[in-house]
Protein backbone atom coordinates (compact mmCIF):
# COMPACT_ATOMS: atom_id res chain seq x y z
CA UNK A 1 0.00 0.00 0.00
CA UNK A 2 1.09 3.26 -0.96
CA UNK A 3 0.64 5.76 2.32
CA UNK A 4 1.05 9.40 0.78
CA UNK A 5 -0.61 10.81 -2.60
CA UNK A 6 3.45 11.55 -3.88
CA UNK A 7 4.11 7.98 -3.59
CA UNK A 8 1.00 6.74 -5.44
CA UNK A 9 2.22 9.82 -8.08
CA UNK A 10 5.39 8.12 -8.45
CA UNK A 11 4.20 4.50 -9.16
CA UNK A 12 1.79 5.75 -11.20
CA UNK A 13 4.59 7.56 -13.82
CA UNK A 14 6.51 4.48 -13.59
CA UNK A 15 3.99 2.30 -14.91
CA UNK A 16 2.59 5.12 -17.36
CA UNK A 17 6.73 5.09 -18.40
CA UNK A 18 6.07 0.64 -18.87
CA UNK A 19 2.51 0.69 -20.13
CA UNK A 20 2.19 4.02 -22.05
CA UNK A 21 -1.56 4.31 -21.17
CA UNK A 22 -3.42 2.73 -18.03
CA UNK A 23 -6.78 3.02 -17.56
CA UNK A 24 -8.71 4.30 -14.40
CA UNK A 25 -9.94 1.25 -12.80
CA UNK A 26 -6.60 -0.70 -13.55
CA UNK A 27 -4.66 1.39 -11.81
CA UNK A 28 -6.92 1.68 -9.05
CA UNK A 29 -6.73 -2.15 -8.60
CA UNK A 30 -2.80 -1.95 -8.70
CA UNK A 31 -2.42 1.10 -6.43
CA UNK A 32 -4.91 -0.20 -4.05
CA UNK A 33 -7.06 2.91 -3.83
CA UNK A 34 -10.59 3.88 -4.98
CA UNK A 35 -11.79 5.41 -8.52
CA UNK A 36 -12.36 8.66 -7.03
CA UNK A 37 -8.70 8.90 -5.35
CA UNK A 38 -7.64 8.03 -8.76
CA UNK A 39 -9.07 9.98 -10.84
CA UNK A 40 -8.18 12.74 -8.32
CA UNK A 41 -4.12 11.25 -8.68
CA UNK A 42 -4.33 11.65 -12.34
CA UNK A 43 -6.51 14.84 -12.30
CA UNK A 44 -3.07 16.58 -10.36
CA UNK A 45 -0.62 15.18 -11.88
CA UNK A 46 -2.64 16.16 -15.71
CA UNK A 47 -2.50 19.46 -13.96
CA UNK A 48 1.14 19.30 -13.23
CA UNK A 49 2.25 18.39 -16.79
CA UNK A 50 3.24 14.76 -15.95
CA UNK A 51 0.99 13.11 -17.67
CA UNK A 52 -2.47 13.71 -20.02
CA UNK A 53 -5.26 12.76 -18.86
CA UNK A 54 -7.94 10.81 -21.27
CA UNK A 55 -10.97 9.44 -21.84
CA UNK A 56 -11.35 6.66 -19.52
CA UNK A 57 -7.48 6.37 -18.40
CA UNK A 58 -4.09 8.20 -18.80
CA UNK A 59 -1.06 8.50 -20.73
CA UNK A 60 2.69 9.50 -20.69
CA UNK A 61 3.56 12.67 -21.52
CA UNK A 62 6.24 11.22 -23.88
CA UNK A 63 7.07 14.21 -26.27
CA UNK A 64 8.82 12.21 -29.73
CA UNK A 65 11.53 15.78 -30.25
CA UNK A 66 13.10 14.17 -32.88
CA UNK A 67 13.38 10.70 -34.79
CA UNK A 68 15.81 7.83 -33.33
CA UNK A 69 18.45 6.85 -35.87
CA UNK A 70 18.00 4.76 -38.62
CA UNK A 71 20.60 1.58 -36.93
CA UNK A 72 18.25 1.95 -33.99
CA UNK A 73 14.71 1.65 -35.53
CA UNK A 74 15.99 -0.80 -37.46
CA UNK A 75 16.31 -3.56 -34.67
CA UNK A 76 12.96 -2.26 -32.54
CA UNK A 77 9.93 -3.95 -32.76
CA UNK A 78 10.53 -6.17 -35.24
CA UNK A 79 7.90 -8.71 -34.61
CA UNK A 80 5.23 -6.16 -34.75
CA UNK A 81 6.66 -4.18 -37.79
CA UNK A 82 6.49 -7.59 -39.64
CA UNK A 83 2.93 -8.18 -38.40
CA UNK A 84 1.99 -4.44 -39.51
CA UNK A 85 3.44 -5.17 -42.90
CA UNK A 86 1.71 -8.53 -43.77
CA UNK A 87 -1.72 -6.05 -43.33
CA UNK A 88 -0.43 -3.41 -44.84
CA UNK A 89 0.75 -5.42 -48.20
CA UNK A 90 -2.76 -7.07 -48.05
CA UNK A 91 -4.01 -4.31 -48.68
CA UNK A 92 -2.10 -3.37 -52.00
CA UNK A 93 -3.88 -4.84 -55.10
CA UNK A 94 -2.40 -6.16 -58.81
CA UNK A 95 -1.87 -3.46 -60.92
CA UNK A 96 -1.33 -0.58 -57.94
CA UNK A 97 1.02 2.01 -58.19
CA UNK A 98 2.44 1.53 -54.57
CA UNK A 99 4.16 5.17 -53.19
CA UNK A 100 6.83 3.92 -49.87
CA UNK A 101 7.91 6.51 -47.03
CA UNK A 102 11.13 5.65 -46.08
CA UNK A 103 11.37 4.35 -42.86
CA UNK A 104 11.67 0.47 -41.24
CA UNK A 105 8.40 -0.33 -41.05
CA UNK A 106 7.88 0.33 -44.91
CA UNK A 107 10.41 -1.24 -45.15
CA UNK A 108 8.97 -4.20 -44.02
CA UNK A 109 6.01 -3.48 -46.07
CA UNK A 110 8.66 -3.54 -49.57
CA UNK A 111 10.23 -7.22 -48.25
CA UNK A 112 6.60 -8.05 -49.27
CA UNK A 113 5.86 -6.48 -51.92
CA UNK A 114 8.80 -6.43 -54.14
CA UNK A 115 8.76 -9.73 -56.37
CA UNK A 116 5.04 -9.34 -56.64
CA UNK A 117 4.27 -8.83 -60.58
CA UNK A 118 2.29 -5.73 -62.25
CA UNK A 119 3.58 -3.35 -59.26
CA UNK A 120 5.07 0.44 -59.82
CA UNK A 121 6.87 1.49 -56.86
CA UNK A 122 8.00 5.11 -55.95
CA UNK A 123 9.89 5.60 -52.97
CA UNK A 124 12.05 8.30 -51.29
CA UNK A 125 13.65 5.50 -48.82
CA UNK A 126 17.49 4.65 -49.88
CA UNK A 127 16.98 0.98 -47.82
CA UNK A 128 13.83 0.72 -49.47
CA UNK A 129 14.65 1.34 -53.18
CA UNK A 130 17.82 -1.01 -52.83
CA UNK A 131 15.45 -3.60 -51.54
CA UNK A 132 12.71 -3.04 -54.59
CA UNK A 133 15.72 -3.67 -57.06
CA UNK A 134 17.13 -7.04 -55.17
CA UNK A 135 13.73 -8.25 -55.23
CA UNK A 136 13.43 -7.29 -59.46
CA UNK A 137 10.42 -5.47 -58.91
CA UNK A 138 8.90 -4.29 -62.29
CA UNK A 139 8.63 -0.74 -62.23
CA UNK A 140 10.41 1.50 -59.75
CA UNK A 141 11.06 5.08 -59.57
CA UNK A 142 13.23 6.96 -57.22
CA UNK A 143 12.65 10.29 -55.62
CA UNK A 144 15.52 12.44 -55.64
CA UNK A 145 16.94 15.62 -53.20
CA UNK A 146 18.67 16.54 -50.18
CA UNK A 147 19.83 13.06 -48.26
CA UNK A 148 18.80 12.78 -44.91
CA UNK A 149 21.14 9.98 -43.00
CA UNK A 150 18.77 10.29 -40.42
CA UNK A 151 16.42 7.85 -41.56
CA UNK A 152 17.96 7.36 -45.72
CA UNK A 153 15.59 9.43 -47.36
CA UNK A 154 15.66 12.04 -49.89
CA UNK A 155 13.16 15.01 -48.56
CA UNK A 156 13.27 18.89 -49.60
CA UNK A 157 12.01 20.56 -52.67
CA UNK A 158 13.29 18.22 -54.95
CA UNK A 159 11.93 15.43 -53.54
CA UNK A 160 8.56 17.34 -53.10
CA UNK A 161 8.28 18.72 -56.90
CA UNK A 162 8.77 15.29 -58.25
CA UNK A 163 6.50 13.05 -55.75
CA UNK A 164 4.03 15.61 -57.05
CA UNK A 165 4.48 14.51 -61.08
CA UNK A 166 2.15 11.25 -59.86
CA UNK A 167 -1.03 10.33 -59.48
CA UNK A 168 -0.74 6.59 -57.12
CA UNK A 169 -3.07 4.00 -55.88
CA UNK A 170 -1.54 3.36 -52.30
CA UNK A 171 0.48 5.10 -50.07
CA UNK A 172 2.56 3.61 -46.90
CA UNK A 173 3.53 6.50 -44.79
CA UNK A 174 5.10 6.13 -41.63
CA UNK A 175 4.59 7.96 -38.26
CA UNK A 176 6.57 9.14 -35.86
CA UNK A 177 3.44 9.86 -33.42
CA UNK A 178 -0.17 9.69 -33.52
CA UNK A 179 -1.78 11.96 -30.95
CA UNK A 180 -5.06 10.83 -30.66
CA UNK A 181 -6.38 14.63 -28.43
CA UNK A 182 -5.60 16.78 -31.02
CA UNK A 183 -6.22 14.06 -34.25
CA UNK A 184 -2.86 14.65 -35.48
CA UNK A 185 -0.28 12.55 -37.39
CA UNK A 186 3.33 13.72 -36.56
CA UNK A 187 6.64 13.21 -37.84
CA UNK A 188 9.64 14.44 -36.33
CA UNK A 189 11.02 17.41 -38.75
CA UNK A 190 9.50 20.22 -40.81
CA UNK A 191 11.68 18.56 -44.23
CA UNK A 192 10.31 15.12 -43.54
CA UNK A 193 6.54 16.90 -43.31
CA UNK A 194 6.58 18.54 -46.09
CA UNK A 195 7.80 15.43 -48.43
CA UNK A 196 4.97 13.54 -46.54
CA UNK A 197 1.81 16.43 -47.28
CA UNK A 198 2.91 15.98 -51.22
CA UNK A 199 2.58 12.10 -51.17
CA UNK A 200 -0.78 12.57 -49.21
CA UNK A 201 -1.44 15.10 -52.10
CA UNK A 202 -1.28 12.16 -54.61
CA UNK A 203 -2.41 9.18 -53.34
CA UNK A 204 -5.51 7.76 -53.57
CA UNK A 205 -5.63 5.58 -50.55
CA UNK A 206 -3.27 6.46 -47.54
CA UNK A 207 -2.30 3.78 -45.48
CA UNK A 208 -0.26 4.73 -42.20
CA UNK A 209 1.98 2.17 -40.81
CA UNK A 210 2.45 2.70 -36.96
CA UNK A 211 3.27 -0.07 -34.04
CA UNK A 212 1.85 1.04 -30.44
CA UNK A 213 5.01 2.76 -29.00
CA UNK A 214 3.73 5.73 -31.45
CA UNK A 215 0.28 6.26 -29.70
CA UNK A 216 -0.71 8.42 -27.56
CA UNK A 217 2.07 11.14 -28.36
CA UNK A 218 3.25 13.93 -30.29
CA UNK A 219 6.40 15.07 -31.67
CA UNK A 220 7.74 18.09 -33.49
CA UNK A 221 5.97 18.43 -37.01
CA UNK A 222 2.35 18.00 -37.94
CA UNK A 223 1.89 16.07 -41.19
CA UNK A 224 -2.02 15.49 -41.26
CA UNK A 225 -5.12 14.88 -39.38
CA UNK A 226 -6.33 11.55 -38.96
CA UNK A 227 -9.07 12.00 -40.87
CA UNK A 228 -7.09 12.61 -43.92
CA UNK A 229 -6.04 9.35 -43.77
CA UNK A 230 -8.05 5.91 -44.98
CA UNK A 231 -6.35 3.36 -42.03
CA UNK A 232 -3.99 3.03 -39.67
CA UNK A 233 -2.30 -0.11 -39.21
CA UNK A 234 -0.81 -0.75 -35.91
CA UNK A 235 0.15 -3.83 -33.93
CA UNK A 236 -1.44 -5.53 -31.42
CA UNK A 237 -0.33 -4.00 -28.74
CA UNK A 238 -2.36 -0.97 -29.39
CA UNK A 239 -5.39 -2.88 -27.95
CA UNK A 240 -5.42 -0.95 -24.55
CA UNK A 241 -4.49 2.19 -25.84
CA UNK A 242 -7.34 2.25 -28.46
CA UNK A 243 -10.17 -0.02 -26.08
CA UNK A 244 -10.33 3.87 -24.47
CA UNK A 245 -10.24 5.76 -27.52
CA UNK A 246 -13.57 7.42 -29.09
CA UNK A 247 -15.29 4.76 -31.04
CA UNK A 248 -15.01 7.26 -34.88
CA UNK A 249 -11.25 7.47 -34.02
CA UNK A 250 -10.94 3.29 -33.63
CA UNK A 251 -13.00 2.73 -36.97
CA UNK A 252 -9.31 4.40 -38.57
CA UNK A 253 -7.45 1.77 -36.54
CA UNK A 254 -6.91 -2.00 -38.34
CA UNK A 255 -4.79 -3.90 -35.80
CA UNK A 256 -2.55 -6.92 -37.07
CA UNK A 257 -2.44 -9.87 -34.65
Amino acid sequence: MLNTAEERHEKILELLGEKGFLDVQTLAEQLGVSGATMRRDLGELDEAGRLRRTHGGAVSVTQVGQDPANAVRAVSRQAEKAAIATVAAGMIADGDTVLLDAGTTSLAVARLLGGRKGLTFISNGADILAELIRAEAERVYAVGGEYAAINRSFRGALAESFIRQFHVDKLILNAAAIDFDRGLIFTGSPANAGVQRAMIEVARRVIVVADHSKLAKSSFSVTAGIEDVGVIVTDAGARTILDAAPEALRKKFAIAT
